[in-house]
């Protein structure tokens, strides 16, 4: 398929007319609550993360305060989250590599972890959740591809059959968007997958970039 929505008419078009915040939406109040809070979200809403860890995160929100708040506390915060037993395994192990390592009132990582290769030398991190974090905190040219960035790359054919998998969209996307935009990629595409270019009845007709796109899917004008 011929791309007529180009990257550059993407990024461009969309978070203006959108009137996006080009931020995550996951409530955090550190660089290590965010991290918990991208973990938390794995195969989970931001919303429903959202709702847990504003209280979470006002009795635990440094590696020390984690530990002392104990796995079955944890677990109590947490459970109305998917995988929250495995979750809460994982923050815990997370908190206990990085206890002592922060000093200061806002808990920030030392510099060594401002990478995703170290980032996922750490419990619980992964590809996506490093790139995520790299990305939103140190503005790393990074593309965490969820279920919406993994699908609009697709349907825009930015991505074809073959890239199967998280780690190949992100290949190909770093290949084909420009840096410039690398920053805001995974913020714009989330936030227009989850609430315009949605994977069941597209809302096209409140779409900027809509004569455009040449999505098999797209609903006919």
């Amino acid at each position: 398929m011929k791309i007529t929505l180009t990257p550059d008419i993407y990024f461009k078009e969309v978070p203006k007319t959108l009137n996006m915040n080009i931020r995550s939406e996951l409530y955090y109040t550190n660089e290590f609550t965010f991290t918990v809070a991208v973990i938390l979200s794995a195969q989970a809403t931001d919303k429903k993360v959202n709702e847990v860890t504003p209280k979470l995160f006002a009795t635990a929100d440094t590696p020390e305060k984690m530990l002392k708040l104990g796995i079955d506390a944890l677990k109590k915060h947490i459970c109305v989250i998917s995988f929250f037993n495995n979750k809460a395994k994982n923050i815990i192990a997370l908190s206990e590599k990085l206890c002592g390592l922060c000093k200061n009132k806002n808990w920030n990582f030392p510099t060594k972890y401002h990478n995703r290769d170290e980032l996922m030398k750490l419990p619980g991190i992964g590809q996506k959740t490093a790139n995520v974090v790299s990305n939103v905190l140190w503005g790393a040219s990074n593309i965490g591809v969820d279920t919406h960035v993994f699908r609009l790359s697709h349907r825009f054919g930015w991505a074809n059959d073959s890239d199967n998998t998280p780690e190949k969209v992100e290949e190909k996307l770093l290949k084909l968007i420009p840096q410039k935009y690398h920053e805001m990629v995974n913020h714009v595409m989330v936030l227009h997958g989850r609430y315009t270019c949605t994977a069941r009845n597209p809302k096209c007709e409140n779409c900027p970039v809509v004569k455009w796109c040449r999505a098999g899917d797209k609903k006919p004008a």
